[in-house]
């Protein structure tokens, strides 16, 4: 019962819980008001009504998706100081500038812009009006900037020092904090993911309507943009996840080791990528693997004859630099997490590679089941970002802020597990409720389909926006 009540253990539950839906709802609002802006630029310069009502119709799940992420990720600042306090005590003075950053400066001008844009249809100028939704889109991706800088301090801290009186961490260069390599390489893998994201939300909403042969001249539009996003994105997403990967070998060795299940030091053809591995109950060894030779030597090196230190040789080394202890995170989380997350998202390339061919030339697929395969493929990708997070959030235990803090470490000392249990299971009630209220609204927005639009001015020909446009 105690071990049921241990305030760390439902603590991280609780924390990973709550980020975990709300992450569902960021990579969307980064895709979308992308998606958003580039229907309405091409409404825009052609006057098209099918461009105006695309960017209506995704426009429309894009604020959906932008209020439900605004009230979960409102917990997320809460439980830093109920949950956390001695994390938050010891290096909120660093953690907190780039969380400041993103509050005062992206948030803010994102949420201005996006009511100028809702309100601003009938009442500015079409240019103008124009731009606001580029702004959103804008802020959206600055805003993520910030906060994968802050989370990129606690996998390789940088730009602070120790205050040995007051003993925490306080910041002395800012540049350093924002230019942490770890950030500059997750940014744009971060970025493109949720690019993909957003295209399998526009693939399995048009899919869903020409399934049934409804708003052809929509749909095929935005189709055909979902699976060009995807496929683009997708190749955007390996490149720049290959240069995070050199990233981590420099800063969390451990963490690749563990990615890798290498439990010896490896190099050259030794340094193969394992494509399934089992090893003993204390993971400390190998006992069957697939692997492909050389392969995790370039993906780590790049280079064939790269060597790649193992989980054993680390555990060794960290406890010389650290003392005694265990600094090996879950190896079977990280291990198939780091899996799952390739594997979902390249699936879902795949499935755009297939529907690119398939609606070659204007053609569509006369096969139900064709069209059943993109509609519920919109997860694909989604999950894959989900368990990519579980693999960098997992992959750097037992640090809360690899090499200065343990997890055990930050939790709040005052608070009882039988009043984290009690928030937990609320969060879990509220968050389930806050579920089908979102699914439902989406389904709803997406059956419904592009609104309509009146008829062309006819003096410019140009098709304009009703006064109430959502």
């Amino acid at each position: 019962m105690n071990e049921l009540l241990d305030p760390l253990l439902l603590a991280r539950w609780q924390f990973g819980l709550t980020t975990v839906y709300h992450f569902l709802f960021v990579p969307l609002t980064i895709g979308l008001a992308s998606t958003a802006a580039v229907f309405q630029t091409a409404w825009y310069r052609t006057g098209k009504a099918e461009y105006l009502r695309i960017t209506r119709f995704f426009g429309g799940i894009f604020l959906i998706n932008f209020a439900m992420g605004v009230v979960t990720g409102i917990v997320q600042e809460f439980q830093f100081g109920m949950n956390w306090s001695e994390y938050s005590r010891y290096v909120g003075d660093v953690f907190g500038a780039p969380l400041a950053l993103e509050g005062l400066l992206a948030f803010f001008f994102e949420a201005t812009f996006i009511g100028l844009w809702i309100f601003g249809w009938d009442k500015l100028p079409r240019g103008l009006h124009l731009a606001t939704i580029w702004c959103v889109a804008i802020g959206s991706i600055v805003s993520a900037y910030f906060i994968i800088a802050a989370n990129a301090f606690m996998q390789n801290p940088v730009g602070f020092q120790i205050n040995e009186e007051k003993g925490r961490a306080e910041l002395v260069d800012i540049g350093a904090l924002l230019t942490n390599p770890v950030a500059l390489a997750a940014f744009p893998h971060t970025i493109a993911a949720s690019f993909m994201v957003a295209a399998g939300l526009v693939i399995s909403a048009a899919a869903w309507h020409l399934a049934r042969n409804q708003h052809l001249d929509t749909m095929r539009p935005a189709l055909k943009f979902g699976l060009w996003v995807m496929v683009g994105s997708g190749i955007l997403t390996t490149l720049f996840g290959d240069q995070l990967s050199l990233a981590m070998v420099a800063t969390q060795p451990m963490k690749m080791a563990a990615a890798e299940a290498t439990y010896d030091t490896v190099c050259g053809a030794d340094a193969s990528f394992s494509i399934f591995t089992l090893g003993t109950p204390d993971g400390s060894t190998e006992l069957f693997s697939i692997r492909v030779p050389y392969l995790l030597s370039f993906l780590s090196t790049h280079t064939f004859d790269g060597c790649v230190e193992g989980i054993n040789d680390l555990q060794a080394q960290y406890q010389e630099l650290f003392g005694p202890g265990d600094y090996t995170p879950i190896i079977w989380v990280t291990y198939w997490s780091f899996r799952w997350m390739i594997g979902l998202g390249l699936a879902h390339v795949l499935v755009a590679v297939v529907g690119l061919w398939l609606t070659r030339k204007g053609r569509l697929p006369e096969q139900r089941w064709i069209w059943t395969i993109a509609i519920w493929s919109f997860p694909l990708s989604l999950a894959a970002m989900i368990v990519g997070w579980v693999f960098t959030e997992m992959g750097r235990q037992p640090w809360i802020v690899f090499s200065q803090m343990f997890t055990e470490s930050a939790v709040s000392p005052n608070v009882t597990g039988l009043e984290v249990l009690i928030s937990l299971i609320a969060f879990t009630l509220v968050y389930g409720a806050l579920a089908v209220v979102e699914v439902r609204l989406v389904i709803r927005a997406i059956k419904k389909g592009p609104p309509e639009v009146g008829e062309p001015d006819p003096e410019t020909g140009r098709h304009e926006p009703a006064t109430t446009v959502y």
